[in-house]
């Protein structure tokens, strides 16, 4: 199985995989406006590949046959001074007293 990877300009790390190559039909419009203008990013070869990066390969097929797409949300950024804090017995976020 092939699948078109497009990513965006509007969110790193975000991709939206299709079945077919520029065929967005199954997209719904909300979604694409979102989007924005897709950049083809690569073609894969799904049967050809064991792992693919971030995306669970039985899920993403999965997707593309139900859906007739898969949208790849980029990770959850830890947000290092709530870690920090946290590491030193404080509240994620520090009071506020002007």
């Amino acid at each position: 199985m092939l699948c078109a990877v497009y990513k965006t300009r509007k969110k790193e790390g975000m991709y939206l995989y299709l079945p077919k190559k520029d065929n967005f039909a199954d997209v719904p419009e909300p979604l694409m406006e979102m989007f924005g203008r897709p950049e083809l990013v690569t073609i894969l070869a799904l049967d050809k590949r064991e792992r693919l990066g971030l995306v669970d390969k039985q899920k993403l097929i999965d997707e593309l046959t139900e859906k007739g797409f898969y949208l790849q949300m980029p990770p959850k950024e830890e947000n290092l001074l709530e870690t920090h804090r946290e590491s030193l017995g404080l509240s994620k976020t520090p009071d506020k007293k002007f």
